[in-house]
């Protein structure tokens, strides 16, 4: 593929019957791969776009993911070991990838991982090694933990956080 594409992960193999599929992200989930926007399979040397449907992580940097179009499990294995790309975007600066510091994100929407709003940032706990965030939801107050395994994604110029939370903590 030219220049115009960034190669953010490779499906590493099917999951199952309904054409789940393991996918691998060596960086994690990246910002550039907003689950509204869809993500590039090459096919015969052209991109073809799927929507993810659904994520959810397994294991450090790999993925369940479910694709549009993908019903079973003989579409899955026709992705086996193809690139998963999105549109190349030149980073602003260099760092450009790291969150910013904990009190520039109070007054930010926490969304899950369908986009979903869970609740605004309202404060933060500094604990070493264990950073925290509150969030302000319908039914009060949560402290939930900023790991990195949680982070989809994040949106500096429309101050939203995207975060796949285990069910019960908020």
């Amino acid at each position: 593929m030219s220049g115009d594409w960034q190669t953010i992960g490779r499906i590493l193999k099917s999951n199952g019957t309904d054409g789940e599929l393991l996918a691998g992200f060596p960086d994690g989930m990246p910002g550039q791969a907003d689950i509204k926007e869809p993500v590039f399979i090459e096919f015969d040397g052209l991109p073809v776009p799927f929507f993810i449907l659904s994520i959810r992580q397994r294991g450090t940097g790999k993925f369940l993911i479910r694709l549009n179009d993908i019903l079973d499990l003989d579409d899955a294995e026709e992705l086996v070991g193809r690139d998963i790309l999105v549109p190349y975007v030149e980073e602003e600066e260099a760092g450009g990838d790291d969150l910013p510091d904990l009190e520039d994100l109070v007054g930010w929407l926490l969304e899950d991982g369908d986009g979903n709003s869970i609740g605004e940032i309202s404060g933060y706990e500094d604990i070493p090694g264990n950073p925290c965030i509150y969030i302000r939801t319908v039914s009060g107050e949560a402290m939930v933990p900023l790991h990195e395994d949680f982070i989809l994604s994040f949106d500096p110029h429309g101050k939203r956080l995207s975060m796949n939370l285990p069910e019960g903590l908020v």
